[in-house]
């Protein structure tokens, strides 16, 4: 996902992605440890997304707190 698509959500919106995310990766680890996982880029791809999404979370969250 793109930083400009996450930044044009709410607060609500990018804790909901990052509940989402952190679920499709446990289910990717899970698949690498009963070695079912074909694809070993993913688990770099949701990482990445989910600290693209924690980065803009906190950065929101920081805003609303300095006006």
């Amino acid at each position: 996902m793109k930083a400009s698509e996450l930044r044009n959500k709410d607060v609500e919106g990018l804790e909901k992605e990052v509940k989402d995310l952190l679920k499709a990766h446990f289910g990717l680890r899970m698949q690498k440890a009963t070695q079912q996982l074909g694809n070993h880029s993913q688990l770099s791809k949701t990482r990445r997304d989910i600290a693209r999404a924690k980065t803009i979370l906190a950065e929101k969250k920081k805003q609303g707190a300095a006006k």
